[in-house]
């Protein structure tokens, strides 16, 4: 196992456990965050000191203060802020057995091509394709909600919605949804995105697949934002 690299993934996770007021102490946010990463057995040397987690912390202050104040001067700015909640994935590695490709940032670009090559007009479903699992950067535990309360007021309701509901098309996909969950979302006017999302999210786990750059999604995106304006 590769000790150095998870450490690094450790204080990155737990310094925004810090920051968003989810953990109060570093204990506490280290082995939350460890834990969050993985429920195997951690030497001493796999964990972050204190040190480590508050330069991590300071890192990720430091460019959220940038984002804040170019935000605040420019709204169109609000690309460079998916790309800060984008960038941040490709140190969060998930369960192999679900996910064999490896960290969230690749997984999300998989499930953004896929989502692309179906349906390259529409600009909200591949939005949420693109930033479904930027939560799991913030607060693994809960990456659904957290995802939704940084992307709140910078995307569209069909966007949060999409990525609210979408965690629950997978259950209604492996038939392990209730009933009800299954009637609702099926009646719902966006029942067929929500489902195209699904089935690009569970296709999106292959190995060695080839995607284009956080930041050439996002021009793609920004480049539809703007013909569709016109």
């Amino acid at each position: 196992m590769d000790y150095d690299r998870l450490r690094k993934e450790i204080a990155f996770a737990a310094a925004r456990l810090l920051a968003c007021h989810q953990c109060s102490t570093y204990p506490q946010a280290r082995w939350t965050a460890a834990r969050a990463i993985t429920r195997s057995h951690l030497p001493p040397e796999s964990l972050p000191t204190d040190l480590e987690i508050r330069m991590a912390l300071d890192q990720q202050v430091a460019a959220d203060s940038r984002l804040h104040a170019a935000d605040q001067s420019r709204p169109d700015q609000r690309w460079q802020y998916f790309l800060s909640l984008l960038l941040p994935l490709e140190k969060v590695v998930q369960d192999r057995n679900s996910h064999p490709e490896g960290d969230v940032l690749y997984h999300s670009l998989q499930v953004f091509e896929l989502a692309r090559e179906r349906c390259p007009w529409d600009e909200d479903l591949l939005l949420a394709a693109l930033l479904h699992d930027v939560g799991k950067g913030i607060d693994p535990r809960d990456h659904v909600n957290a995802g939704l309360a940084v992307l709140r007021g910078r995307v569209s309701e069909r966007v949060l919605w999409l990525i609210e509901n979408h965690g629950l098309a997978q259950r209604v996909l492996d038939g392990t949804a209730g009933a009800r969950a299954r009637r609702r979302l099926g009646t719902a006017d966006d029942a067929e995105a929500l489902d195209l999302l699904a089935a690009c999210d569970r296709a999106g786990r292959l190995p060695g697949r080839h995607v284009c750059s956080p930041e050439d999604a996002l021009r793609f995106l920004q480049d539809l934002e703007t013909e569709n304006s016109d």
